[in-house]
């Protein structure tokens, strides 16, 4: 067993292989979507948890959605629970108190958001065994995360941003701070700005998008980067339909994810406002309509996808909200008898779809330790000392999953 994972007493391919299993097994519960299915495979398997489901409310599915796991549901829900919070748990790490820093270093960052680069900072700090030499920000932004580190340790930092503007903001106020910064203006997706990744390089990367942060895995371990601290995000923000794993592992596992799949757990929030949420709702409800409409006005039993519809579109009702989505398909529908009783429709759908919701939420978070996984073991297999925790509360953001991962200094790439 690699020595990150002995000290931290995880055996990262056994976790992997156990939930690997768990979600096959389960993909029943977790694949089929209630908002485009309205009747789910599964509902037959369990018919009191579907009807107790289909009974609740909005606001109690609402209340729910971000902590599924304390639902006091019928079975097989509290089993899937206590199996999905075990196969899931990684440690906590514990945040150092608190440094006086600067005002400049936070004064251009929202508060949450700093507290969630502050917290990075420090467990990217503490979590390596050998001193840092460079500091490189990877789709850096202004550079707020590296800028913090570097004005921490006193070493030298790069920023990559393919951003001018933000570029050039970045630069003053390192300079305004003293920091021996440069901020280039690259796209990291690009080949050609591969070659500023440098063996001496700590690579820091806080909620860099799918694409984004598995190109940083590839190209950091090609180049023998000697650290590597990663909070990945939005894992559905891919260019192919389809998954492509990382590691042996999953790349020999008969799970194949879709890129609607990957999307499963960004669905837990806990910034939007009561205005947003608001909208999405009733942007759910007319759509859920809309499926009802035509369904039976097609006598066909098939969700037609709908575009996104700008906030204006719910100012003129719902009548023109469905013509315009039976346009978009080309369809000339016969009218409901009444557009009112078709929208309280769409709502009562909406309640059981967010009631439904729950069981596959159940599996957001293993499948996140999933993909997680896929990356460090790939990590692992590239020679790093690898571990995995949560950086920050869940309060502050979902996504507080980090990957710290460090290359022994004896080693060299592709050793």
């Amino acid at each position: 067993m690699p020595a990150a994972a002995a000290e931290a007493g995880i055996d990262y391919a056994a976790r992997f292989a156990e939930l690997d299993a768990w979600l096959l097994e389960h993909q029943g519960i977790w694949r089929p979507r209630p908002f485009t299915i309205p009747v789910l495979p599964w509902e037959a398997d369990y018919p009191q948890l579907a009807r107790w489901l289909r009974s609740r409310s909005l606001e109690q599915a609402e209340a729910a959605h971000n902590q599924p796991q304390w639902l006091d549901a019928p079975e097989p829900f509290a089993r899937l629970a206590v199996q999905a919070q075990r196969l899931a748990e990684l440690p906590t790490w514990e945040a150092p108190p608190a440094a006086a820093l600067p005002d400049l270093l936070s004064r251009h960052v929202p508060g949450r958001k700093w507290q969630q680069i502050t917290l990075f900072a420090d467990q990217a700090r503490q979590r390596w065994q050998l001193p840092t030499r460079h500091w490189l920000d990877w789709c850096a932004g202004k550079g707020h995360l590296g800028r913090l580190l570097a004005w921490q340790g006193g070493q030298p930092l790069t920023c990559l941003e393919r951003d001018p503007a933000l570029n050039r903001q970045g630069a003053e106020l390192g300079l305004q701070l003293g920091i021996a910064s440069q901020h280039l203006d690259a796209d990291v997706l690009a080949p050609d700005s591969w070659q500023h990744l440098q063996p001496q390089h700590s690579v820091v990367a806080l909620h860099a998008c799918g694409e984004l942060h598995m190109t940083l895995l590839q190209v950091a371990a090609a180049r023998g980067c000697s650290q590597l601290a990663l909070s990945p995000c939005c894992y559905n923000r891919i260019s192919t339909d389809h998954y492509q794993p990382l590691s042996r592992a999953a790349c020999d596992s008969q799970l194949r994810l879709t890129r609607e799949e990957l999307g499963l757990p960004l669905q837990e929030s806990v910034t939007a406002g009561q205005r947003v949420r608001r909208l999405r709702d009733q942007s759910m409800a007319w759509r859920l309509a809309f499926d009802i409409w035509q369904r039976q006005a097609r006598e066909v039993d098939s969700y037609l996808p709908t575009p996104p519809r700008p906030e204006a579109a719910f100012r003129q009702g719902i009548a023109p909200f469905c013509r315009d989505l039976a346009a978009h398909h080309g369809l000339r529908l016969p009218e409901p008898p009444d557009w009112a009783a078709l929208e309280q429709q769409g709502w009562e759908r909406l309640a059981q779809v967010r009631n439904l919701e729950l069981l596959p939420g159940l599996f957001r978070r293993p499948l996140e330790v999933w993909l997680l996984l896929d990356r460090a073991l790939f990590l692992q297999e590239q020679g790093y000392r690898v571990e995995l925790g949560q950086f920050c509360a869940q309060h502050l953001t979902p996504r507080n999953l980090l990957l710290v991962a460090e290359r022994p200094a004896q080693l060299t790439p592709n050793q």
